[in-house]
C-alpha cells in the first residue's frame, strides 16, 4: 500500500504541470496546486493516498531541499556597498529616488511587518483565540520566497529596482522567521540544548565556506558526467549542516537553509543551480507539497466551529501584517505597484509549513489550529498573486531608452545615429564645427559647442549617457576624452581612430580601461575581404530589413532551452554561440546556456525586441 500511495503521488506530480499548461492556469503557483491536489487525493475527498513512514521520510527530505534551495536564491550582491549606487545618467534622470535604494526600502518594509506581527499576535492572545504569542508572531511575519521569486521571474522583474526590493523583503520574510523559529524551539522545546550551541552552526558554516572556497575554481577541469562533483558537494553541505543543527537542538530546516547560503557564497555556476533545481523540484519538493495536502483532513477541520472562525481571522492577520509595506513602497514606486508589491509579500506557505511542522512536534499547537493556519496561508497564495498580476505595470524608470551620445557629426557618425533613433535608443550628437551643424542638424539632433574639452562636455551633460561614441576626426582628442569619460563613470565608450600610429600608442591603455576602439581603414579592409570571400555579405549589408545582432543571454526564461524550442526561433537565425570564449557552431538541438553570447540575424523590427528580451536579467 505504501508503494501504491507513492506511485499515485508521483503520478500527480507529473500530471499537475501538464494540466496547468494545457488549461493555461497561470494565476496559481504550482506548489499551491500540488497542495490542493493532495487534499483531493487524500482523506479529505477520495482517500486514495495515506501517508506512511516512507512517504513521511521523503516529505521531510523535500522540505529540507526546499529550504536549501531557498538559501541558494538569496542574492548577496544586493547587500554590498557600492562606491556609487547609480551611474551619472541614472543620477541625472532619477527624481527623489536615489536615497531609497532596494536595501533601505526592504529594511523599512520588513520592520513594519515585524511590528504589525507582534501587535496581531498580542491581539490574538488577549482575545483568547490563540494563546502562543511568539509562535503567532513568527507565523504572521513569514513570506513565501519561492512563490515571490516565481511571480517576479514571470514578469521579468528580478533585474529591476522594484523586483529587487520585493525580493529582499521576501528574503527577510524567510530569514527572520527562520531565526525566530530556531530561538523559539531552543527556549520552549523539551529536547533543546543551550542557546550558545547555536553558534556552532555558524562556525561550521564558516569553516565549510573557507574550506571549499577554491572548489568551483578548478572542479570544471576534472568534472565528469559520472562524478558530478558540484552536486556531491551540495548534498555533503546539506547533510553536514542538518546533522550539526539537529545535534545542537536546532531544527533541520535551519541547517538546510544555512547550507544553501554557504553554497551560494561559493559562487556555483548556473548549470549547477539548474541541476539542483531539477533534483529538488523534479522529485523531492512535489512529494512534500502533495503530502502536505494529504495530511490536511478537511472533513475533520471544517466540522470544528473554532477552526472555521480562525481561518478567515488568520488570513486577515497574514494580509494585515504586510500592509505597512504599502506606504514604504510608495516612497519610490507608483501607488498601483506599491499595492501589487504589498499583496505579493503577503503570500506565505513555505515557512508556515516548516513552522507548523516544528510546532506540532513540540506539541505547542493543536491539529485544528495548525490546519487553520495552513488553510489561511493557502488562501494568501491564491489571492495575493491575483492582486499582484492585476495591478502591476512597468515603472517609468524601467522604460527609459538606452542613451547614446555622439561626439563629432560627420559622414561616419550621422547615418548610424539616424538608424539608431528608429530603435530603442535616445540619440544626441555634439559638434564644434558650425558647418557640420548647418549640414546635419535637420537630420539628427545636433548640439553646437564652442569647445570639446572634458570639462565643457561634463558641464553640458554629454557624459551623462549609457554609451559614448567618440567619432571626432582628431584621434588625440578622442583619446583624452575617452580617459576623462571613463573617470567620470560612463559605462561604455567607443572610440574612433583614423591614425593607426596614434592607436598603436594608446590601444593597450584604453583596452585595459575597458574602452572599445576601432580603426576605420582596418574596418574597410576587413569588409572588403569579407566581400571577396563571402559575396553574400554585401546582400546582408545592403538589406534594409535585416541586420546582424549580438546579445548576451541573461534571461533565465531562455536558458537550458534548445534553439529549435525558442518561441521566436522562426524569426531569427543564430549563426554563432560564444560560450566561455569558445565559438560553437549551433544547430536546432544546441541548448542555450546562461551567459552565452548569441550572434544572429533577423528583421530589424522584431530582432531588437528579441535582443532586449534575451538580455533582460531575470
Amino acid at each position: 500500500m505504501d508503494k501504491v500511495s507513492l506511485v499515485i503521488i508521483l503520478l500527480a506530480a507529473l500530471l499537475i504541470p501538464l494540466i496547468m499548461a494545457k488549461f493555461k492556469i497561470n494565476s496559481l503557483p504550482t506548489a499551491v496546486m500540488e497542495i490542493i491536489v493532495g487534499i483531493v487525493i487524500g482523506p479529505s475527498v477520495f482517500n486514495f493516498v495515506n501517508t506512511s513512514d516512507l512517504i513521511s521520510q521523503l516529505s521531510t527530505i523535500g522540505v529540507i531541499v526546499l529550504l536549501f534551495l531557498s538559501g541558494l536564491e538569496i542574492d548577496f550582491s544586493l547587500f554590498k556597498k557600492r562606491r556609487t549606487a547609480l551611474t551619472p545618467l541614472e543620477q541625472k534622470n532619477a527624481v527623489n529616488t536615489p536615497k531609497y535604494s532596494p536595501v533601505r526600502l526592504s529594511v523599512y518594509a520588513y520592520s513594519t511587518i515585524i511590528v504589525l506581527s507582534l501587535l496581531l499576535a498580542a491581539a490574538f492572545k488577549v482575545s483568547g483565540l490563540f494563546s502562543d504569542f511568539w509562535l503567532a508572531a513568527i507565523l504572521f511575519g513569514t513570506i513565501s520566497l519561492g512563490i515571490v521569486i516565481a511571480a517576479l521571474k514571470e514578469q521579468e522583474l528580478l533585474s529591476k529596482a522594484f523586483g529587487q526590493t520585493i525580493l529582499l523583503i521576501s528574503v527577510f520574510g524567510e530569514l527572520v522567521p527562520m531565526m525566530g523559529l530556531t530561538l523559539y524551539a531552543s527556549v520552549y522545546g523539551s529536547n533543546s540544548q543551550s542557546l550558545w550551541l547555536l553558534l556552532l552552526i555558524l562556525a561550521v558554516a564558516a569553516l565549510l565556506l573557507l574550506r571549499f572556497k577554491p572548489f568551483f575554481r578548478f572542479y570544471q577541469n576534472i568534472n565528469k558526467s559520472t562524478t558530478q562533483l558540484d552536486i556531491r558537494l551540495a548534498f555533503f553541505l546539506i547533510v553536514t549542516m542538518v546533522t550539526v543543527a539537529e545535534s545542537v537542538g536546532a531544527e533541520n530546516i535551519l541547517g538546510a537553509f544555512v547550507a544553501g547560503i554557504v553554497l551560494k557564497l561559493l559562487n556555483p555556476s548556473e548549470t549547477t543551480r539548474e541541476r539542483l533545481d531539477a533534483i529538488g523540484y523534479g522529485f523531492f519538493i512535489p512529494i512534500f507539497f502533495i503530502t502536505t495536502g494529504v495530511d490536511l483532513n478537511l472533513r475533520t477541520l471544517l466540522t470544528s466551529g473554532k477552526t472555521l472562525l480562525l481561518i478567515p481571522l488568520f488570513f486577515l492577520a497574514y494580509m494585515v501584517a504586510k500592509i505597512g509595506g504599502y506606504w514604504v513602497l510608495k516612497l519610490r514606486f507608483k501607488q498601483a505597484n506599491a499595492l501589487a508589491g504589498t499583496a505579493l509579500t503577503a503570500t506565505t506557505m513555505t515557512m508556515v509549513l516548516a513552522v507548523l511542522r516544528v510546532a506540532k512536534s513540540m506539541k505547542t499547537i493543536t491539529s485544528d489550529q495548525s490546519g487553520a493556519f495552513l488553510l489561511a496561508a493557502l488562501l494568501t497564495c491564491v489571492i495575493s498573486p491575483l492582486i499582484f498580476n492585476k495591478f502591476y505595470s512597468a515603472e517609468k524608470e524601467d522604460l527609459v531608452k538606452t542613451a547614446v551620445h555622439f561626439i563629432g557629426a560627420n559622414l561616419s557618425t550621422v547615418p548610424v545615429a539616424q538608424q539608431l533613433r528608429k530603435g530603442w535608443y535616445d540619440v544626441s550628437m555634439y559638434t564644434n564645427h558650425p558647418e557640420n551643424y548647418q549640414t546635419y542638424h535637420a537630420q539628427v539632433p545636433v548640439t553646437l559647442m564652442e569647445n570639446f574639452t572634458a570639462q565643457d562636455l561634463q558641464d553640458h551633460g554629454v557624459f551623462d549617457t549609457d554609451i559614448l561614441v567618440l567619432g571626432h576626426i582628431d584621434a588625440e582628442r578622442n583619446y583624452e576624452l575617452a580617459k576623462a569619460a571613463k573617470a567620470y563613470g560612463v559605462r561604455r565608450i567607443i572610440v574612433r581612430f583614423e591614425d593607426r600610429n596614434v592607436l598603436n600608442e594608446h590601444e593597450d591603455e584604453l583596452r585595459e580601461l575597458g574602452v572599445e576602439v576601432y580603426n576605420t581603414p582596418e574596418a574597410n579592409i576587413t569588409l572588403l575581404r569579407a566581400l571577396i570571400e563571402s559575396p553574400s555579405t554585401l546582400l546582408l549589408l545592403n538589406d534594409t530589413e535585416n541586420s546582424i545582432y549580438e546579445v548576451r543571454v541573461l534571461n533565465h526564461l531562455y536558458t537550458d532551452v534548445q534553439i529549435k524550442n525558442l518561441q521566436f526561433a522562426q524569426d531569427i537565425t543564430i549563426s554563432q554561440v560564444i560560450r566561455n570564449r569558445k565559438l560553437i557552431a549551433p544547430n536546432g538541438n544546441t541548448t542555450i546556456m546562461y551567459g552565452d553570447r548569441l550572434i544572429f540575424t533577423g528583421n530589424k523590427q522584431t530582432a531588437a525586441q528579441i535582443r532586449q528580451a534575451l538580455a533582460t536579467a531575470n
